[in-house]
């Protein structure tokens, strides 16, 4: 499992709380130890570039972003995920589960 997870997010985020539960709800489906998990805000445009940032909420694992697609370009602004459900502003807690089993 992954030793770090990082939710970034841009300030005022709405979708920030729904990222949270559902990396708690993954989380509590897996065995092992749990990861250290960190909340940071991504202040800025400029900040969004640098850090390479899709969207708010972002779930880094260990480092990576594994829900955006290459070629993508920042952006400071909201982000939109695809589920089994629709559209949605966080990963589904199946979509987390398989990210945090990945190779």
């Amino acid at each position: 499992m992954a030793d770090t997870i990082t939710i970034l997010h841009t300030p005022g985020c709405p979708n920030v709380a729904l990222v949270r539960q559902r990396l708690a709800d993954a989380l509590a489906r897996l065995s092992g130890p749990a990861p250290r998990v960190l909340v940071e805000e991504v202040a800025d445009a400029d900040e969004a570039s640098r850090r390479n940032f899709h969207g708010s909420p972002a779930v880094l694992i260990d480092g990576v972003d594994l829900f955006t697609t290459a070629g993508t370009p920042p952006a400071f602004a909201c982000r939109i995920y695809r589920s089994e459900t629709g559209s949605e502003g966080a990963p589904s807690v199946d979509q987390i589960v398989a990210a945090l089993t990945a190779g």
